[in-house]
């Protein structure tokens, strides 16, 4: 294998010490199993469609991530636990080896979920000796992947609450993850309205020394003209609207490949929501609730946005004019560690002039596509599959979820998805030009 390059860790070593970065080891890995604490060994199995993966295939990944890019080449001594899985749970690098087909990965009855938590057992124990002896001036590469090991898993633990709560959702007996999280705090949402920007020359990119992925650099400036940003995101009820006034049923309002998606898969409304006796719920984590009207609405892919943002006469940001107004807010919202995971209410705003909600509920989506900035490089090696090569007929979404780990998400980061995908906590929020 290649050495790494470190573009993929944002051009900089590690700036964690050796003790936090077992700090930091000890803790994420700890929050994945606290994730699937409440399934049954059932659940860890269950594939519902191609991109959504059994629990238990997450929990042995982050593993092979660990034991393949630190352990095997950089821990003398160091034991496989067992061959055959570089093979099971590769999941995409192909400078590493062939991999397991990933719809086929709910067909893997065996390994059995107790032999993946030896595995992790194993490969924990390993990163111990590993960490607690890690020499970063000597090598300093170690602490960068140790470091990208550790964000690569939160964005595995997102995964895990998405693929669960689709798990659960196809489940004729609507099964709550949690049924005791907590509901949406009662309050009126802000109205909605516009936080204006005069436009000019800004900066976008990943700038200090903390950690990034490769797809937020270089730092580049870019033009902007007099725009808007909407205060809050759309909200179920704003959506509930578009719904009744035709707007899955108006190909006028959607783009050629959305409106075929949409016939195609029958699309009504969004992902998890159901109509029942004239009344709209929705699927949650906590199990089947009655819609909040008021709460960010959820579960749409990037052809439901663009379609909503034409009915209401309006569209949706660019990436650049998004992360111009997150410069300006703290890096704080409905994230995972709240507990709720579902979205909820924007709180209230009067004392602000900015945006809310920019972090946290939902993944917002842009009217960007996911290219890469000017200048960029990729990494050499196995690094250089992380997220160069997913840089084609995808869209950029930006701000983190109500799923997304505390600590994993800043103004620069770049999350992306096809434009149909709708398993995700993904929503809208809307611009216009001035």
């Amino acid at each position: 294998m290649d050495e790494p390059d470190t573009a993929v860790f944002g051009g900089h070593a590690s700036n964690l010490s050796t003790g936090e970065l077992l700090r930091r080891y000890r803790q994420v890995r700890r929050a994945s199993l606290e994730i699937c604490r409440p399934l049954e060994t059932e659940d860890h199995v269950v594939q519902t469609m191609p991109e959504v993966s059994p629990p238990k295939w997450h929990l042995a990944h982050t593993s092979w991530f660990f034991e393949t890019f630190l352990l095997r080449p950089a821990l003398p001594g160091y034991r496989v636990f067992e061959p055959g899985f570089e093979y099971l749970f590769n999941s995409y690098y192909n400078a590493v080896g062939r991999q397991f087909p990933r719809p086929r990965r709910g067909l893997l009855a065996r390994p059995t979920v107790a032999t993946v938590l030896d595995y992790r057992a194993h490969v924990d124990a390993a990163m111990e000796r590993l960490l607690a002896d890690l020499d970063t001036n000597r090598r300093p590469d170690l602490g960068q992947i140790a470091e990208l090991g550790l964000h690569h898993e939160q964005q595995h633990q997102e995964l895990l609450y998405t693929d669960i709560k689709h798990i659960f959702s196809v489940n004729p007996l609507a099964p709550a993850y949690a049924p005791g999280l907590p509901a949406s705090p009662a309050g009126d949402p802000p109205a909605t309205g516009w936080v204006e920007h005069p436009g000019g020359v800004v900066t976008i990119g990943h700038l200090d020394q903390g950690f990034a992925f490769d797809n937020e650099l270089p730092a580049h400036r870019r033009i902007l003209g007099p725009f808007a940003l909407a205060r809050r995101p759309v909200s179920n009820r704003e959506f509930l609207a578009f719904i009744e006034d035709g707007g899955y049923d108006r190909a006028g309002l959607w783009l050629s490949d959305g409106w075929a998606r949409r016939q195609r898969e029958g699309w009504q409304s969004p992902l998890h929501w159901r109509r029942e006796d004239g009344e709209w719920l929705e699927f949650t984590l906590g199990g089947l609730r009655p819609l909040d009207l008021d709460a960010p609405v959820c579960h749409v892919g990037y052809y439901e946005a663009d379609a909503y943002a034409a009915w209401a006469g309006a569209r949706l940001p660019r990436e650049e004019e998004w992360e111009t107004f997150a410069r300006t807010v703290p890096v704080a919202g409905n994230l995972a560690a709240s507990g709720r995971l579902q979205p909820a209410a924007a709180p209230d705003a009067t004392a602000t002039s900015a945006p809310v909600q920019l972090f946290g509920d939902v993944w917002e989506w842009t009217a960007s596509p996911y290219a890469p900035y000017p200048g960029y490089r990729g990494a050499g090696g196995a690094f250089g599959e992380y997220n160069g090569k997913f840089m084609c007929n995808q869209m950029v979404l930006r701000g983190g979820s109500c799923a997304t780990p505390e600590g994993h998400v800043r103004p620069t980061y770049r999350n992306f998805f096809y434009p149909h995908d709708r398993w995700q906590f993904s929503g809208l929020r809307l611009a216009k030009d001035l």
